[in-house]
């Protein structure tokens, strides 16, 4: 029951202080001249990586790096399928030739380098000097 009470304590400090910061940001935004697109993109980004920073914080201080780890990996994730799906569902996208040619083999890369080094038995077993070279 404390669970759930402290749960629910919780949700509504993240959305109280989620509007704070909206609206506080939005303010010095506009006062310094920044377009609405640019103000919104930046505050949906920050907002949205906020907690994950918070969450990937705690868990390396606690030295709980799989958490930290899976925390980016499910925020990407759930990025790309759920809203981006869901975005295409409601408005079709575009795609141009260069996303097909560059964009998607690197992000493909990028995905296929994040395993080889997640799997760090592989380089544990080389000796240090061939890693300092």
């Amino acid at each position: 029951m404390i669970t759930f009470f402290l749960f629910i304590i919780g949700f509504v400090f993240l959305f109280v202080g989620a509007d704070i910061l909206v609206k506080g940001a939005s303010a010095i935004a506009h006062k310094l001249g920044v377009s609405d697109l640019i103000i919104g993109l930046t505050l949906v980004a920050f907002g949205t990586s906020a907690p994950e920073l918070i969450v990937k914080i705690f868990a390396s201080i606690q030295g709980s790096t799989e958490i930290a780890v899976g925390n980016v990996l499910g925020s990407n994730l759930i990025n790309i399928a759920v809203i981006l799906g869901l975005s295409t569902l409601i408005f079709p996208l575009k795609v141009s030739s260069t996303t097909v040619v560059k964009d998607i083999p690197i992000c493909i890369g990028s995905v296929l380098l994040f395993i080889i080094l997640a799997y760090d038995t592989i380089f544990i077993h080389l000796p240090a000097i061939y890693l300092i070279e």
